[in-house]
């Protein structure tokens, strides 16, 4: 799985490709639906000072798509709910998922 934060302008950080992630599809596909919906990505690593003060957190994975992080650690992340950027992404592919499902 991979692991993203969300700027409080909307920028979503994640990893650089390298050997340290998986070069998954879910990622790509997340990625594009982020672009689809005019967001910045911006891949570098965060600290955990970032994730703790990030406007929202997010996993992605085959198995699990996009999946709010709410809290790490028991301090909350952002209000502490899932943040409406994580909402429309997961939504987004869900409905592409669907979609192209046979």
């Amino acid at each position: 799985n991979n692991a993203y934060i969300v700027s409080h302008n909307n920028e979503i950080i994640t990893r650089e490709l390298s050997t340290d992630i998986l070069h998954g599809i879910t990622r790509v596909s997340v990625l594009k639906i982020a672009e689809a919906h005019q967001l910045k990505i911006v891949e570098r690593a965060f600290s955990v000072d970032e994730l703790m003060s990030a406007k929202e957190a997010f996993s992605t994975s085959a198995s699990g798509f996009v999946n709010p992080v709410v809290s790490v650690n028991g301090t909350a992340i952002g209000n502490g709910e899932p943040g409406e950027v994580t909402e429309a992404l997961r939504a987004s592919y869900v409905r592409e998922s669907q979609a192209a499902s046979i």
